[in-house]
Protein backbone atom coordinates (compact mmCIF):
# COMPACT_ATOMS: atom_id res chain seq x y z
CA UNK A 1 0.00 0.00 0.00
CA UNK A 2 1.32 3.46 -0.82
CA UNK A 3 2.05 6.14 1.75
CA UNK A 4 -1.11 7.12 3.68
CA UNK A 5 -0.71 10.86 3.06
CA UNK A 6 -0.27 10.56 -0.71
CA UNK A 7 -2.15 7.41 -1.57
CA UNK A 8 -3.40 7.56 -5.18
CA UNK A 9 -6.97 6.62 -4.19
CA UNK A 10 -7.28 9.93 -2.35
CA UNK A 11 -6.86 11.79 -5.65
CA UNK A 12 -10.12 10.47 -7.16
CA UNK A 13 -12.60 13.31 -6.95
CA UNK A 14 -15.32 11.77 -9.12
CA UNK A 15 -15.50 7.98 -9.41
CA UNK A 16 -18.04 8.36 -12.25
CA UNK A 17 -15.13 9.48 -14.47
CA UNK A 18 -13.71 5.96 -14.11
CA UNK A 19 -16.94 3.94 -13.79
CA UNK A 20 -19.46 5.74 -16.02
CA UNK A 21 -22.29 3.22 -15.58
CA UNK A 22 -24.63 2.92 -12.63
CA UNK A 23 -25.27 -0.58 -11.35
CA UNK A 24 -29.02 -1.09 -11.05
CA UNK A 25 -31.18 -3.94 -9.83
CA UNK A 26 -33.32 -4.14 -12.96
CA UNK A 27 -30.62 -3.62 -15.62
CA UNK A 28 -28.12 -6.44 -15.83
CA UNK A 29 -24.75 -4.73 -16.21
CA UNK A 30 -22.99 -6.37 -13.29
CA UNK A 31 -20.17 -7.90 -15.35
CA UNK A 32 -19.30 -4.58 -16.96
CA UNK A 33 -19.61 -2.63 -13.71
CA UNK A 34 -17.60 -5.23 -11.80
CA UNK A 35 -14.76 -5.29 -14.33
CA UNK A 36 -14.57 -1.48 -14.46
CA UNK A 37 -14.57 -1.40 -10.66
CA UNK A 38 -11.74 -3.96 -10.41
CA UNK A 39 -9.67 -2.13 -13.01
CA UNK A 40 -10.09 1.14 -11.12
CA UNK A 41 -9.19 -0.50 -7.81
CA UNK A 42 -6.05 -1.99 -9.36
CA UNK A 43 -5.09 1.35 -10.90
CA UNK A 44 -5.46 3.13 -7.54
CA UNK A 45 -3.80 0.39 -5.47
CA UNK A 46 -6.85 -0.61 -3.41
CA UNK A 47 -7.79 -3.93 -5.01
CA UNK A 48 -6.95 -5.72 -1.75
CA UNK A 49 -9.97 -3.99 -0.19
CA UNK A 50 -12.36 -5.97 -2.38
CA UNK A 51 -10.30 -9.05 -3.26
CA UNK A 52 -8.23 -10.42 -0.37
CA UNK A 53 -4.52 -10.77 -1.11
CA UNK A 54 -3.31 -14.20 -2.13
CA UNK A 55 -1.62 -16.29 0.53
CA UNK A 56 0.82 -17.44 -2.15
CA UNK A 57 4.21 -16.15 -0.95
CA UNK A 58 5.45 -15.77 -4.53
CA UNK A 59 3.06 -12.88 -5.07
CA UNK A 60 3.91 -9.49 -3.66
CA UNK A 61 0.67 -8.15 -2.24
CA UNK A 62 0.15 -6.01 0.80
CA UNK A 63 -1.70 -7.58 3.68
CA UNK A 64 -4.10 -5.62 5.85
CA UNK A 65 -2.62 -3.26 8.39
CA UNK A 66 -0.71 -4.44 11.44
CA UNK A 67 0.25 -1.22 13.21
CA UNK A 68 -2.07 1.51 14.49
CA UNK A 69 -0.98 3.95 11.77
CA UNK A 70 -1.48 1.29 9.10
CA UNK A 71 -4.88 0.41 10.59
CA UNK A 72 -6.01 4.03 10.32
CA UNK A 73 -4.79 4.17 6.73
CA UNK A 74 -6.50 0.86 5.91
CA UNK A 75 -9.81 2.05 7.42
CA UNK A 76 -9.63 5.36 5.58
CA UNK A 77 -8.90 3.67 2.25
CA UNK A 78 -11.69 1.18 2.88
CA UNK A 79 -14.06 4.12 3.35
CA UNK A 80 -12.89 5.52 0.01
CA UNK A 81 -13.64 2.21 -1.73
CA UNK A 82 -17.05 2.01 -0.02
CA UNK A 83 -17.81 5.52 -1.29
CA UNK A 84 -16.83 4.39 -4.78
CA UNK A 85 -19.22 1.43 -4.53
CA UNK A 86 -22.06 3.53 -3.15
CA UNK A 87 -21.41 6.26 -5.73
CA UNK A 88 -21.78 3.87 -8.66
CA UNK A 89 -24.95 1.98 -7.74
CA UNK A 90 -28.60 2.96 -7.83
CA UNK A 91 -30.45 4.17 -4.74
CA UNK A 92 -32.68 1.05 -4.83
CA UNK A 93 -29.65 -1.21 -4.83
CA UNK A 94 -27.99 0.87 -2.12
CA UNK A 95 -31.08 0.47 0.07
CA UNK A 96 -30.80 -3.31 -0.33
CA UNK A 97 -27.09 -3.70 0.41
CA UNK A 98 -26.35 -0.89 2.85
CA UNK A 99 -25.21 -2.13 6.23
CA UNK A 100 -23.81 0.00 9.06
CA UNK A 101 -20.12 -0.55 9.85
CA UNK A 102 -19.57 -2.61 6.72
CA UNK A 103 -16.34 -2.90 4.77
CA UNK A 104 -15.70 -2.81 1.05
CA UNK A 105 -14.97 -6.54 1.03
CA UNK A 106 -18.25 -7.37 2.81
CA UNK A 107 -20.28 -5.16 0.49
Amino acid sequence: MADNKYHPAFTVSNIKNHIPITLEMDKVKYSTWSELFKITCKAYDVIDHIIPPSTDSSKSSVSPATTNTQAVSWDRLDAVVLNWIFGTISIDLLDNIFEADSTAAKT
